[in-house]
């Protein structure tokens, strides 16, 4: 059998010469009706773009509508598919809601996801999709590995395009899903552009034997040959169903419409080619009379659907601010219930709620016994709790991934990475997905993800193994930002997260932290306080007036404490230290109250400080109490790379003596 593809021949041999190429309409005639009942959805949305109906942009499917119809008829109770920006035939072909499909598109109130998420952004039963490429690969692998731990007999799927063979995740899921053997199926519709660039531009190899490559079997199908497509997509699925482990289905295919709207540069003679051997259009040249009562009934509910949804509202607005950020905190003193090091405090703590909740799933890299963890963390949690502490490869976007795809099934994921740098390879997962599910699909799900990390220097790690990376994930609107310290019990910290999170968490803790003894014995002449908060604020209250308020995070306390008990020895500076364990959203309430009294703030961070955690403070106490603030200071570290040679970097990095420099400019010179 011969494809016209992008102007030349490409052969494409059967793989099963003896199904006919050409089925019976009269089997099929449920798989054509729905087919036509998906072109009928784009096409009305190609129209209402044209009017100014819609916004944004819209993804059609218009000649791969075959490919979700025959791969959902498969599927069972429970099974979940997940999607990409092409996702409206997919989502029709499970879920057959054509009116919250419009309204959503419409940024409607009655959309499937009340107007919010629009057409790339769909979430129903067992039905999600996001238009980020490759990112939904490794979010699907943890939706397997979800049912996998349940042992429930339900397997996962997952749609990609040919242009998502060009992303790197893809191949970390890849190989993650064939070492675990999880029941996983990977779609490719190989339409041959990637957006506007064709396959020959970009695509090296042969795409089935990059999944071969990982041992993970592989067929091949196509949306000219229906009965072909239906028993591979059958087989496929029975097989990931009956515990063979992953699967990968190519199914070639051609977009008959432009990439999004109507921005397409292919050759006219070439679409006509595939207009004219499209299975629909044959359909509808083989039945006439039965493609035209398919089509008036199709068009009669496009048009009830469209009017419903402009009669409906748009989507809700912005939900506010939480009045919490500046809100006065209430002051106790608190006795530790230990004096224990910080790192075994946060083993402790994972021990406890593992034993109590078997949701709670441990990933990363060398996490298992014998090794534990980089810094020993989760040392020997494997043997105390089999199967829930899963050492990876070295592949932090699907770490996280998973992470996303096991708390969208509710299970408790904690995913370590190793070094905070390594962060930066996470970030598609976090920010693209683990941080707008929630808002996107209309508060349907939650995400109790938390992410947990080492951060820091003053180890001699070098220029990659030593930043403070945390500012390039504080604003993210749906998510936690934690940092522990040595003054609050991180064991509380992550019971805490444990029993009340429901969104995306990333706790920050310190490397130098983790050998430093949890203790409240504080310098005399201050008294330690916390304010009455899900996740408490510290102050080092001194008895005496303050000169100065000194806002900290994290590792960087112990330095401010020796640098506040200098001051108030050496120089008769008093001090006021405020320390929040919870960075974003931030409660300034502590502080601005500090500053009232003081009109002075010098804010102590570890990263570089250009739009950093010390600018926002900065900023925030300025908008919040204007004239309070007389004189303010950042301590950070010098905007370059962390030298590897230790001593030139700890003399380099915020301490003890840059703090008591920066607090002695700032009293003196207001």
């Amino acid at each position: 059998m011969e494809h016209f593809v992008h102007g030349a021949l490409m052969s494409i041999e059967p793989l099963t010469s003896e199904l006919p190429s050409a089925p019976p309409i009269s089997e099929m005639l449920t798989q054509y009706r729905t087919a036509l009942l998906i072109r009928g959805v784009e096409q009305r949305l190609l129209s209402l773009f044209s009017e100014g109906k819609l916004f944004g942009t819209v993804h059609t499917c218009i000649g791969q509508e075959l490919i979700g119809v025959a791969v959902a008829e498969a599927l069972q109770d429970g099974d979940v598919l997940f999607s990409n920006h092409r996702c409206h035939g997919h989502f029709l072909s499970l879920t057959d809601d054509v009116e919250g499909l419009i309204a959503e598109i419409m940024g409607r109130q009655s959309g499937v996801c009340g107007g919010r998420g629009g057409s790339q952004h769909l979430c129903a039963a067992n039905f999600f999709s996001n238009g980020i490429q490759g990112g939904i690969a490794p979010v699907t692998a943890g939706i397997a590995l979800a049912h996998r731990l349940r042992s429930n007999g339900k397997i996962a799927v997952v749609f990609l395009g040919d242009g998502t063979l060009g992303e790197g995740v893809l191949y970390e899921s890849l190989n993650i899903a064939s070492k675990w053997q999880l029941p996983v199926l990977f779609v490719l519709e190989n339409n041959g552009y990637a957006q506007s660039t064709r396959q020959e531009q970009t695509l090296a190899g042969d795409i089935c034997a990059r999944a071969e490559a990982f041992g993970i079997g592989t067929d091949q199908a196509d949306t000219w040959n229906l009965r072909r497509l239906r028993a591979a997509a059958h087989a496929a699925i029975e097989r990931v169903r009956l515990g063979d482990g992953p699967f990968f289905l190519r199914i070639d295919t051609y977009r008959l419409a432009a990439h999004s709207k109507g921005d397409d540069d292919r050759d006219p003679l070439v679409l006509q080619e595939y207009w004219e051997r499209d299975p629909l259009t044959q359909f509808e040249r083989a039945e006439p009379e039965l493609a035209r009562q398919f089509q008036e009934a199709i068009q009669t509910r496009l048009d009830r659907a469209v009017a419903l949804a402009e009669a409906d509202d748009l989507a809700g607005p912005t939900p506010e601010q939480p009045d919490y950020l500046n809100e006065r905190p209430r002051w106790s003193k608190t006795r530790l219930p230990v004096r224990d090091r910080v790192v075994n405090r946060i083993h402790a703590a994972l021990a406890a709620n593992m034993a109590r909740d078997d949701r709670i799933v441990l990933l990363g890299e060398d996490i298992e016994a014998p090794y534990g963890g980089a810094f020993k963390v989760t040392k020997n949690l494997s043997q105390q709790f089999p199967g829930r502490v899963l050492s990876t490869p070295i592949s932090e976007a699907a770490i996280v991934g998973l992470g996303n795809g096991l708390a969208l099934q509710g299970l408790r994921p904690v995913c370590e990475i190793m070094f905070g740098d390594f962060l930066t390879l996470a970030a598609d997962q976090i920010i693209n997905h683990a941080a707008k599910f929630a808002y996107m699909y209309n508060g349907k799900v939650s995400v109790p993800l938390i992410v947990r990390t080492p951060m820091g220097g003053k180890r001699g790690y070098g220029p990659t193994h030593s930043q403070s990376l945390e500012k390039h994930f504080l604003g993210l609107p749906g998510t936690l930002v934690l940092a522990l310290h040595h003054r609050f019990d991180p064991a509380s910290i992550y019971d805490t997260l444990f029993e009340t999170l429901d969104r995306p968490a990333l706790v920050v803790e310190n490397k130098l932290l983790y050998t430093t003894h949890v203790s409240d014995e504080v310098p005399a002449g201050f008294v330690l306080e916390h304010s009455q908060e899900r996740y408490p604020c510290t102050r080092l209250r001194p008895l005496a007036a303050p000169d100065v308020t000194v806002v900290c995070y994290g590792g960087l306390l112990q330095d401010v404490e020796k640098a506040v008990d200098r001051l108030f020895e050496e120089h008769d500076i008093v001090c006021e230290v405020i320390c929040p364990v919870q960075l974003y959203p931030l409660n300034v309430g502590a502080i601005v109250e500090s500053v009232a009294a003081t009109g002075r703030l010098v804010v102590v961070e570890e990263g570089h400080g250009f739009a950093a955690f010390g600018s926002e403070v900065i900023a925030r106490v300025h908008e919040l109490a204007p004239g309070t603030l007389k004189r303010s200071r950042r301590v950070c570290a010098p905007e370059h790379p962390i030298p590897a040679c230790k001593p030139l970097e700890i003399d380099l990095f915020p301490g003890e003596a840059h703090v008591v420099q920066a607090i002695r400019e700032v009293v003196h010179d207001a």
